[in-house]
C-alpha cells in the first residue's frame, strides 16, 4: 500500500509542477485573478504533495526505543498542517477577490480559458491518480483534497473566462475565486477535524464505544468491561486496550482470545491489549494471582 500510494504521490507532484509554472506566467499575461487563485492551489499542491511524500517515506520508518510506536504519525501531521495550508490560501484568494469585485480590472479571456483548460486536464489526470490511495491514507487524501480543489478552480476560471468573452462580465473572475474558495474551506475543514480526532486520540467516527461494549460484555464468561480506550493510530489502523472481569471458571486465555477476534472482525481494530481479572478476585484476594494479560 505505501509503495502504490508512494508512485501515486510522485506522479502528481512531478505534472502539477510543471504545470503550475504555465499558470502563474498564464495568470500574470491575462491578468485573471481566478487563474492566479488556481496557481496559487497548484502552488500549494506542489508544497501538499512533496510533503506529502515525504512523510509517507518517513513513516515507514522502523520504531525506536524511544518511539515504540515508530513514526505513522507523520503522515497524520502531513494531513494537518496540507488542511491548515489549504484555509490560509483560501483567505488569501478571498481578501484579493473582495477587492476586485469593488474594481473590476481588465482580462484577457482568451488566453484565461487556453490556461485554465490545461490546468483541469492535469488536475483530472492527478485525481485519477490519487483517487486509488485517499481511502486508506488520511495523509492521501489530504494531497486528493488540494488537486480536488484545484480541479474546481480550473473550472470555476474557464466559467468565468466564457462569461467575459461571450457577456463581458469581468466581475465573474473575483465572483468564481469566492465560490472556489467556499468549496476549498468545506473541505480543508473536515480534513483538519479528522486528522484533530487522529491526533487527539479520538475514538474513530466508525466506532461506537457502547457498542464495542457492549460485543465485548456478550462474550462467555464476561461479567464486566472497564476501562476500555480506542484510538487510531494513523489512518486504518486503530488500538484498544482494555480490562474485562470473567467468572473465575472460565479460561482466561479463550477469553482474551476471543475478545481479540472479535474486535478485529467487527469493529476493525488490529492492536490489542487486554488484561483479564477474575471477578472472585474483586470480592476476596488472598492471595491473589497477577491478572492475565494479551497484547497483539
Amino acid at each position: 500500500m505505501a509503495a502504490g500510494n508512494r508512485k501515486r504521490l510522485a506522479f502528481a507532484l512531478a505534472l502539477t509542477a510543471l504545470y503550475m509554472v504555465a499558470e502563474v506566467v498564464g495568470g500574470y499575461l491575462s491578468n485573471s485573478l481566478a487563474l492566479l487563485a488556481d496557481a496559487g492551489h497548484m502552488f500549494s499542491d506542489v508544497a501538499a504533495l512533496g510533503l506529502s511524500l515525504a512523510a509517507l517515506g518517513w513513516s515507514q520508518r522502523p520504531a525506536t526505543a524511544a518511539r515504540t510506536f515508530g513514526f505513522h504519525r507523520a503522515e497524520i501531521l502531513a494531513a494537518f498542517i496540507n488542511g491548515a495550508a489549504l484555509l490560509a490560501v483560501a483567505v488569501l484568494i478571498a481578501i484579493e477577490a473582495w477587492e476586485r469585485i469593488s474594481k473590476p480590472e481588465e482580462i484577457n479571456a482568451s488566453l484565461m480559458l487556453a490556461i485554465a483548460a490545461g490546468g483541469l486536464a492535469i488536475n483530472l489526470i492527478n485525481l485519477r491518480i490519487l483517487s486509488g490511495g485517499k481511502k486508506e491514507s488520511l495523509n492521501v487524501r489530504g494531497a486528493w483534497l488540494h488537486v480536488m480543489a484545484d480541479t474546481l478552480g480550473s473550472v470555476g476560471a474557464i466559467i468565468a473566462g466564457l462569461s467575459i468573452l461571450i457577456f463581458g462580465w469581468v466581475w465573474a473572475d473575483p465572483i468564481a475565486s469566492l465560490l472556489i474558495t467556499a468549496l476549498v474551506v468545506y473541505s480543508a475543514w473536515g480534513l483538519l477535524r479528522e486528522t484533530l480526532d487522529v491526533l487527539m486520540q479520538s475514538v474513530p467516527r466508525h466506532i461506537a464505544l457502547e457498542d464495542v461494549i457492549g460485543a465485548l460484555e456478550e462474550q462467555p464468561g464476561v461479567v464486566d468491561v472497564h476501562d476500555l480506550h480506542i484510538w487510531s493510530l494513523t489512518s486504518g489502523r486503530h488500538i484498544a486496550t482494555t480490562h474485562l472481569v470473567v467468572t473465575g471458571t472460565i479460561d482466561p486465555q479463550a477469553v482474551i482470545s476471543a475478545a481479540r477476534r472479535l474486535l478485529s472482525e467487527r469493529f476493525d481494530i488490529d492492536h490489542t491489549t487486554i488484561q483479564v481479572e477474575s471477578s472472585d478476585s474483586r470480592i476476596s484476594c488472598n492471595p491473589c494471582d497477577p491478572p492475565a494479560r494479551a497484547a497483539s
